[in-house]
């Protein structure tokens, strides 16, 4: 029976840099866990689609579609999944699409507290 505590966590961000800081900070506090990454909305769904991980965290804005675009098409597929949107981008609209979802939004720049949230988060979400 495989170890329930390993979960899978999907990065999804066009910064190199906010991917290698959430793979950090999240592998800092749970070294168990499994990250893929991908740098677009469009490859995040196809990755969900072959493998579908347990968490998932989003980047508003990137080539192609909207973090926001790519999670509700996600979401359509696979309910399951919980996802945190992340982004400098913290406007009262970008905060209700991410409710809408039933997601919530994290505010760049990545710091331990904004691990803390999306940790919460996954963990009651539940």
């Amino acid at each position: 029976m495989p170890d329930s505590s390993i979960k899978k966590l999907l990065i999804v961000d066009d910064s190199k840099v906010s991917r290698i800081l959430i793979r950090t900070h999240i592998l800092a506090q749970r070294p168990e866990w499994l990250i893929t990454e991908a740098t677009c909305g469009e490859d995040a769904i196809a990755l969900v689609n072959t493998d579908p991980p347990d968490y998932c965290t989003m980047d508003i804005n990137m080539p192609g579609i909207q973090g926001t675009d790519a999670a509700a098409q996600i979401l359509l597929n696979h309910p399951s999944i919980k996802i945190v949107i992340f982004s400098a981008n913290i406007q009262e609209t970008h905060q209700a699409r991410a409710h809408s979802l039933g997601s919530i939004l994290v505010a760049k720049p990545v710091t331990e507290k904004s691990i803390a949230l999306t940790l919460d988060y996954f963990k009651n979400a539940q």
